[in-house]
């Protein structure tokens, strides 16, 4: 596929974000569909669930490459598959959604959001999406059979929408921790000529800069579940189309640790930091979160923490694991 598509596709995301965006703010604001932002001094409204603008502006864009690739090119081939990845991404919508608009206080209880995340996966697992081979240590390359639509692909996508989901309540946090992740895949995608993964991953991309540009510190809108459900659940996608199942695990390496240190407060909503009367963060009482440890760091060398520091440093060390990734891809 010409580049030139490619590019075209990612204006048509970024721009339907950028603008699709600022009424969506506007109309949240009105209809009082807004959240507080814990880690501001005025404890700010702020518009919720601007995730669903970011995975209307994706998807969009990807029925747009649909169109291309069957009037233009008469290439059908690959329909069913984007077609599975669209329904997949929008269950995910739908499960971040509906625990959105419950509300964080009364919303879907940690056991019932892993429980609907089982339905994910159910459209890439009934296609046989994916190669069912696999390299292992030690082991070479092994054919896992339908190990890996029944197996491979559910625990995949179950695990990386339920991770995402963890790493996040900070501005900028989450759209900054999608654009590195896909970024590296999308790049190991387009050099593997692998077009579906390459498209998902640059529609998905332009729209999470759009919605950067809105949700960076001071935020306008929070991205909510609406986004990482989605998100989490589109990194697996490209890596199972992809091939690339190898890579995203290091990818999610941020991620493995997030888990243990939640699993430390028995997966309890703890991860706020302590607001400061100079509106600098602190850790309130134990490590919960990979920002507490931030936090840490940064008051131990300068003596303050603010949000937007602690989010920068989180980012920092992902594009560096990026960088390991896509060392490890190209000299393995």
């Amino acid at each position: 596929m010409p580049f030139k598509l490619f590019i075209l596709l990612s204006l048509i995301s970024f721009t339907t974000c950028f603008l699709i965006l600022p009424g969506w703010i506007r109309r949240a604001e009105t209809r009082r569909f807004v959240g507080r932002d814990l880690h501001k001094k005025d404890q700010r409204e702020v518009a919720e669930m601007g995730g669903i603008v970011v995975i209307f502006s994706a998807v969009l864009a990807i029925l747009v490459y649909i169109a291309f690739d069957t009037f233009y090119y008469s290439n059908s081939n690959s329909i069913t598959e984007v077609l599975a990845v669209v329904a997949s991404i929008l269950i995910a919508t739908i499960i971040g959604m509906t625990d959105d608009m419950l509300g964080w206080r009364i919303g879907l209880r940690q056991r019932e959001k892993v429980l609907l995340t089982f339905l994910i996966p159910l459209p890439l697992a009934v296609i046989n999406a994916g190669e069912s081979e696999m390299t292992f240590p030690f082991l070479g390359t092994l054919s896992i059979g339908l190990l890996y639509p029944l197996l491979i692909v559910p625990v995949g996508m179950i695990g990386a929408s339920n991770a995402f989901n963890m790493l996040a309540g900070y501005n900028g946090l989450e759209a900054g921790m999608g654009i590195i992740t896909l970024s590296t895949l999308g790049l190991i995608a387009y050099s593997t000529e692998n077009t579906v993964a390459t498209v998902i991953a640059v529609t998905t991309i332009s729209a999470l800069v759009a919605l950067l540009y809105y949700n960076k510190y001071p935020a306008k809108v929070f991205p909510g579940d609406t986004l990482t459900y989605p998100i989490g659940a589109i990194v697996a996608i490209v890596a199972i189309i992809g091939n690339m199942e190898k890579s995203a695990a290091m990818l999610f390496f941020l991620y493995y640790i997030e888990f243990l240190l939640k699993a430390r407060g028995k997966l309890n909503p703890k991860w706020t930091s302590k607001l400061l009367d100079d509106g600098s963060l602190a850790v309130r009482d134990k490590v919960y979160s990979i920002p507490h440890i931030t936090i840490l760091l940064l008051r131990k060398i300068k003596g303050k923490a603010y949000e937007y520091e602690v989010v920068s440093v989180v980012l920092f060390f992902q594009a560096v694991i990026a960088l390991y990734t896509l060392y490890s891809f190209y000299h393995p």
